[in-house]
């Protein structure tokens, strides 16, 4: 037994470490996003690969008939319900729609990747340095997780920390294009 304060890994390596076409598009995703090490999307896949396991798991029981089958039922409302929060699928979706999800999905739901969309950041890269810095701020409290995974209801409530000195004394925000 361990420490029992201590993390534990929260994601899975891959299987085999030298394969030319995983390590080009891990890559890809570490420059398009600014991540920071290949560990960030290893993370992505592992909480895909949760969500893939649990919509499967859902489908099987499902069918099951009694109470096993209802349950699965409240169950599976309630899991597409926090989906949607997040804004990984859109509130029509189903089961399947979950199996269909991919790592950019996440990756877009990123308060890392929303600071640069919105213009508060020049780019993903400095967009991270914002957060890491406390310059950035989720609907008035400031979050200094990157990988933080904002809900819907909080992506218009982004901004600039109150005391941040990229904040404009007058109340108006900077934004990014203005040399901030």
């Amino acid at each position: 037994m361990g420490y029992p304060g201590k993390s534990r890994k929260t994601f899975d390596t891959p299987s085999h470490p030298w394969q030319g076409a995983r390590i080009g598009e891990e890559a890809e995703l570490v420059r398009s996003y600014g991540l920071k090490n290949k560990r960030e999307v290893w993370k992505v896949a592992t909480t895909l690969r949760k969500y893939r396991r649990e919509a499967r798991k859902l489908l099987f029981d499902i069918q099951e008939v009694g109470e096993r089958g209802e349950h699965a039922k409240f169950e599976t409302q309630r899991f597409l319900d926090r989906l949607k929060r997040i804004g990984l699928i859109k509130y029509d979706s189903s089961l399947d729609d979950v199996l269909t999800l991919a790592s950019e999905d996440l990756m877009e739901r990123r308060l890392q990747t929303q600071v640069h969309k919105q213009g508060l950041a020049n780019s993903a890269k400095h967009a991270r340095q914002l957060i890491v810095h406390g310059h950035i701020a989720v609907a008035g409290r400031r979050v200094t997780i990157p990988s933080y995974v904002l809900p819907t209801s909080e992506q218009a409530l982004i901004g600039y920390y109150v005391g941040s000195p990229l904040r404009e004394v007058d109340g108006s925000e900077k934004r990014a294009s203005d040399g901030a």
